[in-house]
């Protein structure tokens, strides 16, 4: 992403008539933001924090002097704490869910254009390794003309011996 981006309007994009109300937010931020919220809220580090919060909380409203105490018994305050922690925590965890979904579909696809290409060039090398069986089977191999010349040279002997046997000897 270029650093232009960021500062402010694109200069190869045509500005918007009039003013808007809706507040603008850079998609890419605000997802990379909420992974990694997202990424904190699922670790054991978070997980420590808010347990030795909640005893905090509860210890100091529990053992406090009566003067002192924030939340009397039933909690409210922390429950609301709580309540609210959970009610932004949930649609951050939905939009990195919703962001790795879209990573997937783009690797999967790739995946998918991939295996294409190489099925296609694997029939290619396969019509073509056919090809060349079919060319090698109309020449002469060396096997097949060695094997050639042995029986001609076979064919040689036996009618050179013939030929010996029928004249005289002198």
């Amino acid at each position: 992403m270029a650093r232009n981006e960021r500062r402010g309007p694109r200069l190869d994009q045509p500005l918007e008539r009039g003013r808007s109300l809706r507040p603008t937010v850079d998609s890419e931020t605000a997802g990379r933001v909420s992974e990694r919220v997202a990424r904190f809220l699922g670790s054991w580090r978070f997980l420590g924090y808010m347990t030795f919060a909640v005893f905090s909380w509860l210890l100091w409203n529990i053992f406090a002097p009566a003067d002192l105490r924030i939340d009397a018994f039933p909690f409210l305050f922390l429950t609301l704490a709580l309540s609210l922690q959970a009610s932004y925590a949930a649609p951050l965890i939905l939009l990195a869910q919703n962001r790795q979904a879209d990573r997937d579909r783009v690797q999967f696809q790739e995946d998918r254009d991939r295996t294409e290409r190489l099925l296609a060039d694997s029939d290619y090398l396969t019509r073509e390794i056919a090809s060349l069986r079919l060319a090698l089977g109309e020449v002469v191999t060396r096997d097949y003309l060695r094997g050639e010349i042995r029986d001609l040279l076979e064919e040689f002997k036996d009618i050179q011996g013939v030929d010996k046997k029928d004249e005289p000897e002198t």
